[in-house]
């Protein structure tokens, strides 16, 4: 028997890639002899980019200093990386997402995605030939206008 286990993420206690792993051994606990396959996937939002990074073979690129939702605040955030096209999978939740603002800081008229914009950036100093942006998961709603 195949068993191919495709979840996403539960938000707020799971990643994709964590769910998988737990349902592919609760497969291989029951039916020792399935072939289980773990293909973790997202909605576009948080865990997009682990996912596609995964599936493609990719690996990720650190970007300490990152500006983060909040002005006044600095990250440490990456972006994933593909050798064989040349291609950035940067997340918009890594820099400028909601779980990086605390409760009672939540105000996304005073939030920014100059961080995603920085994470981009980066990525065109590597050279990438092709940048994929996920959204999801964002702290604002500046329009993307931080990012310019």
């Amino acid at each position: 028997m195949h068993v191919l286990v495709a979840l996403d993420s539960f938000k707020g206690s799971l990643s994709a890639a964590t769910a998988c792993d737990l349902a592919a051994a609760a497969w291989r606990g029951v039916c020792p002899q399935a072939v289980v396959r773990c293909l973790p996937m997202a909605d576009g939002g948080e865990g997009t980019a682990a996912a596609l990074v995964a599936a493609c073979g990719g690996r990720w690129c650190e970007c300490p200093g990152v500006t983060g939702p909040l002005p006044d605040q600095r990250l440490h955030a990456r972006y994933g990386w593909i050798d064989a096209t040349h291609t950035a999978v940067v997340e918009m939740a890594e820099a400028s997402g909601l779980t990086l603002v605390p409760e009672d800081r939540r105000r996304p008229d005073l939030t920014t995605t100059r961080g995603t914009g920085e994470l981009l950036a980066a990525a065109l100093r590597h050279g990438a030939a092709r940048l994929l942006l996920t959204l999801g998961g964002s702290a604002t709603h500046d329009g993307g206008t931080g990012a310019a």
